[in-house]
């Protein structure tokens, strides 16, 4: 299929963004987990940035724990990313400069102690129209190719599809020659395994399996997706990596702050 006949710009991602990131707690007492920043931004604003260099502009933001700190982001997005003249006699503010986005951001309490299942259950009305649509963690990035991925989900035939990644080393690698170090790789992929990577594509098919709040995603829907044969894969070999632990948050933004960031394709 030609990538060109396909326009991405009415679908629909929903980025999941209501967990307490405990593992992340040096951060996550004044702020969610989506928010601690790469960069001088966001996690949650490079995972829009990914969807949008493919002409995904329509954002859901499931918001749970501390989600009043989303919406204020977002609510002073165009303020704080503008220039701003102001005209004292009258209060008259004037933005120029204004950022580059388009996005449309919904922003949705979707409950404090709701699990990812029901995050999504809670989220039905705004994409039940929809042919298909997104749905990521809010604390991951990748060099993914979204315009492949859609391929692959319409030529599978597969009502809903996840990215399968093999996750970064937590040590680093080294491939030895006698008495020597032939290379070295501090944080290589590594070489087996495949492992749940997010960025989903689901139909509705997907709501048929969701039961209440306390339904986790990652347990009964997706086990009986598979069982059924109903789940595709996209298989991601390029870079992919969480954000759970102060060394996930310093690695990052080491790769930010070196220009080095793969993820960064926008």
């Amino acid at each position: 299929m030609n990538m060109t006949s396909v326009d991405l710009s009415e679908r629909q991602a929903i980025i999941l963004a209501g967990g307490m990131g405990t593992r992340l707690s040096e951060e996550t007492t004044v702020r969610p987990k989506p928010m601690v920043e790469i960069g001088g931004r966001p996690i949650l604003w490079h995972i829009m940035k990914i969807y949008s260099r493919f002409g995904v502009n329509k954002f859901i933001v499931a918001l749970g724990y501390k989600g009043e700190v989303i919406k204020q982001y977002f609510l002073n997005y165009c303020a704080l990313q503008s220039d701003i003249e102001i005209h004292i006699p009258t209060g008259e503010v004037t933005l120029t400069h204004r950022p580059e986005e388009q996005w449309t951001v919904k922003l949705v309490d979707t409950g404090l102690h709701t699990q990812t299942g029901g995050r999504l259950r809670r989220l039905k009305q705004y994409v039940c129209d929809d042919p298909f649509f997104f749905l990521t963690y809010g604390d991951g990035v990748a060099d993914i190719d979204i315009h492949e991925q859609v391929r692959g989900y319409l030529s599978s035939g597969h009502p809903c599809m996840l990215t399968a990644v093999r996750p970064p080393s937590r040590f680093g690698a080294l491939e030895l020659d006698g008495q020597e170090v032939r290379t070295f790789n501090e944080k290589p992929q590594t070489g087996e395994g495949w492992i749940n990577g997010g960025f989903f594509i689901f139909s509705n098919r997907v709501f048929d399996l969701l039961a209440d709040d306390s339904t986790i995603l990652e347990r009964t829907p997706l086990e009986k997706l598979a069982s059924n044969r109903e789940l595709g894969v996209y298989p991601h070999y390029g870079f992919w990596h969480p954000m759970d632990t102060l060394r996930d948050v310093r690695l990052l933004n080491e790769l930010w702050d070196k220009g080095e960031a793969p993820w960064k394709k926008w």
